[in-house]
């Protein structure tokens, strides 16, 4: 038996469906220009996930951080700019590790390693990130009690380089970062000494290279 169709997850154990009341725990508020990726906020009266997060440095005015951000309980999206002196009030909900199994017709689905209950979330929740979701990755689900609502990613994720330019003998620079794909069809820029097949770490909230694996 399947959740309303406006719930963000759905059980796919032989139990009956339920809907909880919500339940978070607010957190310090946090400056606009502090909005990560998978970060939940209470904005607007309801809980949304911020799936994109750029950060604005315009030539005039302040910074700001413009942010896609997804509602967790009727999949609603919003665009928003933050400045950097905005408050935010993020949540942190109740977490859970859980292994990733497949996706099907736009839905991760995940297991409760100790129960093996299965659930599904939609995978527009990761947004961008979605491709450094790893076969049997082990990550976080959020929920509110005992439904599922969000999902993060673990902040660092070993990929393998399959297409670069050949390693120049000598060169170090951090400035000559040169493009690389890696083996989820990311690209990424690359110091110069980072050669192809060679496994590196990369930052899934800023999506750029961190160092060798």
């Amino acid at each position: 038996m399947r959740l309303a169709s406006d719930t963000s997850a759905r059980y796919r154990s032989g139990h009956s469906s339920f809907n909880l009341l919500p339940w978070f725990h607010r957190m310090p508020k946090i400056n606009g220009n502090e909005i990560r990726p998978g970060n939940v906020l209470e904005h607007n009266g309801g809980l949304w996930a911020a799936v994109k997060v750029d950060h604005v440095k315009p030539g005039k005015g302040g910074a700001f951080a413009q942010v896609e951000l997804r509602n967790l309980r009727n999949g609603s999206k919003l665009n928003e700019r933050f400045r950097s002196a905005d408050k935010v009030e993020r949540v942190r909900l109740e977490q859970k590790d859980q292994q990733f199994l497949y996706e099907s017709d736009g839905m991760l689905v995940f297991m409760d390693n100790e129960t093996y209950e299965q659930i599904e979330l939609p995978a527009e929740i990761l947004g961008d990130r979605r491709p450094f979701l790893q076969d049997g990755m082990t990550i976080q689900i959020e929920y509110y009690e005992s439904e599922a609502l969000n999902a993060s990613l673990p902040q660092k994720v070993t990929c393998k380089v399959i297409e670069t330019e050949p390693v120049v003998k000598g060169q170090t620079a951090a400035n000559s970062f040169k493009p690389a794909i890696l083996d989820n069809g990311v690209k990424v820029m690359v110091p110069p000494f980072v050669g192809q097949d060679e496994a590196i770490v990369v930052n899934t909230e800023t999506m750029e290279y961190s160092e060798r694996a």
